[in-house]
């Protein structure tokens, strides 16, 4: 395979940017920010960086919930038993946060994870994590998988809830907004579903009253469009937080870890976020279904394929920027048909000075089948020929 590299004729195609990227300087030891919508790095201090995730490794758990739940392989209505022995592990002050299971008690899928994802309980995740796979090494088998499957090559999987494990679970930023990036666009109905909710009453006190517990998300209610995704602390790994939100059909991810306090994670994760809608903008590039360039392909019944957006493309920049940017197409080619219509065949690669390369995909306008003896014979003559 060879990358073919065609260079747009567009008035965005100029001279460089002119203005500086945006300074922050973020209180925690690890800060991490990526647009989503662009794919620009918007901020990287230790986002490389392996790190233990306590609850934010819950995200995988509910992740790996969710695919099965959408392959139809898992209902929401499904229920599982506490086992005795897993909640009296998971039970008391020294277990953690706590959905505040019984043993002995069935609860459905749903359940489950609004306890994981609202109140980041331990024992429901171990709970779905054993219904699900049998037992918790089995499920931990299960998120490595989805993990190498995502490209996470920096993470790594001990327990399904992130509780201290003599360092076999281990993220670094990068690979939790990856993570993040999935579930949101592989699952997006089921993200909307948990991850925004801001409240959930399960169990009971000694004295009979329902529990009631509210989303820690420090984003959710002081940042608009704020809709996850996850916290965690332990005191190997500090105070973190995995946090989503879109503005303008602009999502960010963000990633805080390694602060101090409670207090400190609300700060500054609000003002990272904020910083990063308000110190860059959007500039838009394609509207969706618009026709970027056109691919050669090989063996098939046409000799080119449109290559189209699949949603409105924008490129990030700084608020103060120009409008200036080189755009170019790349993809691996030559394209061999069959190909089919909406399958992401080349990458539009636009380059700023201040947000580094920003790849969006493109896909096949059209599909092309493959073309016998005689179709490609005659293709042949066509290129011949011109």
């Amino acid at each position: 395979m060879r990358i073919i590299s065609a260079v747009l004729a567009l008035s965005l195609t100029a001279t460089p940017l002119s203005a500086a990227a945006p300074s922050y300087e973020s209180m925690a030891k690890i800060a991490y920010m990526q647009d989503l919508s662009s794919g620009a790095v918007l901020y990287d201090k230790g986002g490389s960086t392996r790190m233990p995730p306590a609850s934010m490794a819950k995200m995988m758990t509910a992740h790996v919930a969710f695919r099965l739940i959408q392959q139809g392989q898992l209902k929401l209505k499904q229920k599982f038993t506490v086992k005795p022995e897993t909640w009296q592990k998971w039970h008391g002050p020294a277990a953690g946060s706590t959905m505040f299971l019984s043993p002995g008690e069935q609860v459905s899928v749903e359940d489950l994870l609004h306890g994981i994802v609202t109140l980041s309980g331990n024992d429901a995740c171990v709970v779905l994590a054993e219904g699900i796979a049998g037992t918790e090494e089995a499920f931990t088998d299960m998120m490595n998988a989805e993990a190498a499957r995502l490209g996470m090559k920096d993470s790594h999987f001990g327990t399904s809830n992130g509780w201290p494990d003599e360092g076999r679970t281990y993220v670094t930023a990068r690979d939790l907004v990856t993570l993040s990036r999935s579930t949101i666009e592989e699952t997006p109905q089921l993200y909307k579903l948990f991850y925004s909710v801001r409240s959930f009453t399960w169990g009971q006190t000694m004295g009979g009253s329902a529990i009631r517990q509210d989303n820690r998300n420090p984003i959710l209610g002081r940042i608009a469009g704020a809709d996850g995704l996850k916290t965690g602390h332990t005191e190997e790994a500090g105070y973190g937080f995995t946090g989503s939100a879109i503005q303008n059909g602009r999502r960010l991810v963000m990633v805080v870890a390694g602060l101090d306090s409670f207090n400190g994670r609300i700060e500054e994760s609000v003002r990272f976020m904020d910083w990063g809608f308000k110190a860059w903008r959007a500039m838009p590039l394609f509207r969706k279904g618009t026709t970027v360039e056109q691919a050669e392909v090989q063996q098939g019944w046409a000799s080119s394929v449109p290559l189209v957006a699949p949603r409105d493309l924008a490129v990030t920049l700084p608020r103060t920027a120009s409008n200036a940017v080189s755009v170019r197409v790349v993809y691996d080619g030559p394209i061999k048909a069959p190909i089919a219509k909406g399958q992401e065949i080349a990458r539009l690669v636009v380059s700023t000075r201040d947000a580094g390369e920003q790849v969006m995909p493109l896909v096949a306008g059209e599909a092309v089948s493959e073309a016998g003896f005689f179709g490609r014979f005659w293709n042949g003559l066509k290129n011949f020929f011109g």
